[in-house]
């Protein structure tokens, strides 16, 4: 195999181009310990804010940062399934990041976070692969995409299909297929048989905090503003295999919606120490 000069690897590495992932801030912390009392004082539970906070850091490229979540997370508990819930939560949640973020921060994020974690609380996680395509599920796997891309569009579901299509004729088909189907729409056993289910409600959180931290996609955004709350109005938030989420329905109002937006910047506010998010920041090199 070819091996790469070393004036190539230091220009991969060079600092201008951002090539490690972001480490903790000192002030990450005592923000997620802030967004955690104030769920607590609106009656949103741990899995909403754990939600918003992990894509949001996923976002960020933080995993450190996971790290001090899920301590904080679990600080109290003594509970070891509940700490291994809050851990499958958490990595569940990455996965659907893939969906909004990219392949590359979820494998770093994802990674970094198993390895961060106590050996008994890994031992415990869920190995059983829960997405594999098949004969029989391919039709399951397609109907459930469009119900949720239906879920969170409608009424303009199938005008933004069209709209999507003469971009590129490929590109609503494997968004509906591929992210809404195979990734964003739970698999049936998530949750009850193995691993953790996000579920219809918190599927809407990850792509509203992903969506905020990276910047300059405000209509995605508002996009999924919206499918967050028609999640109650078409009562899709308690379909078959559905989870009750704690404080949903006041998330899905405007107060509910500017505490999540506002959360979501805090957190970019603190990992980015004050320089704004770090998906797409631009690289300056240095005068030579």
């Amino acid at each position: 195999m070819s091996k790469l000069s070393s004036t190539l690897k230091a220009l991969i590495s060079a600092p201008f181009a951002r090539p490690n992932t972001l480490p903790a801030s000192p002030k990450i912390r005592s923000v997620y310990e802030r967004l955690r009392q104030e769920a607590s004082a609106k009656n949103v539970g741990s899995p909403a804010w754990l939600t918003l906070s992990t894509a949001a850091t996923m976002t960020m490229n933080s995993p450190e940062s996971l790290t001090e979540l899920y301590n904080l997370a679990t600080t109290s508990s003594k509970d070891k399934a509940q700490s291994v819930e809050t851990a499958e939560l958490m990595r569940e949640v990455g996965l659907k990041c893939i969906g909004f973020n990219g392949v590359p921060r979820t494998i770093n994020c994802l990674g970094a976070f198993r390895a961060s974690l106590p050996s008994e609380i890994v031992s415990l996680l869920s190995t059983k692969p829960t997405r594999k395509t098949s004969e029989k599920n391919i039709n399951e796997i397609l109907s459930r995409g469009e119900g949720l891309w239906k879920s969170i569009y409608r009424p303009f579901d199938d005008k933004l299909f069209s709209k999507l299509a003469d971009s590129h004729p490929d590109l609503p088909v494997f968004i509906m297929n591929h992210e809404y189907g195979a990734l964003f729409a739970d698999p049936q056993e998530l949750g009850h048989v193995s691993g953790a289910k996000v579920g219809r409600v918190l599927t809407s959180i990850v792509a509203v905090a992903c969506l905020r931290a990276q910047t300059g996609v405000g209509p995605q955004v508002t996009s999924h503003v919206f499918g967050l709350r028609k999640a109650f109005e078409d009562e899709s938030y308690k379909a078959k295999g559905e989870f009750a989420v704690q404080g949903g329905e006041w998330l899905a109002t405007d107060e509910g919606n500017l505490w999540l937006l506002n959360s979501v910047d805090s957190i970019v506010e603190a990992l980015g120490e004050g320089n704004g998010t770090s998906f797409a920041p631009g690289m300056v090199k240095s005068k030579l």
